[in-house]
């Protein structure tokens, strides 16, 4: 159930940064000094975390979805689909680990 939910909150995420992102970069045409205005707040470590977050929703949502399609369209899916999680949470950690690393290096360090 919890995957269930938090594919779902991870889903509406992803479509509200998406408005927002086509929304500030429709800027560019209609006043580009009001584009990079809205560029340069961008640019603090509290949006750097909410860029983190980004990134976990989306990669969390890309690979539950994988699972959803594994367990809906394979025959047996609905009886692994406990391992499928775990799966999905082992990738979820194998990909947002080294991008953490990366990502935190970028936005304080370098």
């Amino acid at each position: 159930m919890w995957s269930w939910v938090a594919h779902r909150i991870s889903g509406v995420g992803i479509f509200f940064f998406l408005l927002v992102h086509v929304l500030d970069t429709a800027m560019v045409r209609v006043d580009p000094e009001a584009y990079n205005a809205v560029m340069a707040t961008y640019k603090n470590p509290i949006m750097g975390i909410g860029e983190m977050g980004l990134v976990a929703g989306i990669v969390y949502h890309a690979f539950n979805g994988v699972r959803i399609i594994l367990v809906d369209f394979w025959s047996n899916g609905a009886n692994h689909q406990k391992k499928l999680f775990w799966a999905v949470a082992i990738a979820w950690l194998v990909v947002m680990v080294p991008f953490a690393i990366v990502h935190v290096y970028h936005m304080f360090i370098h």
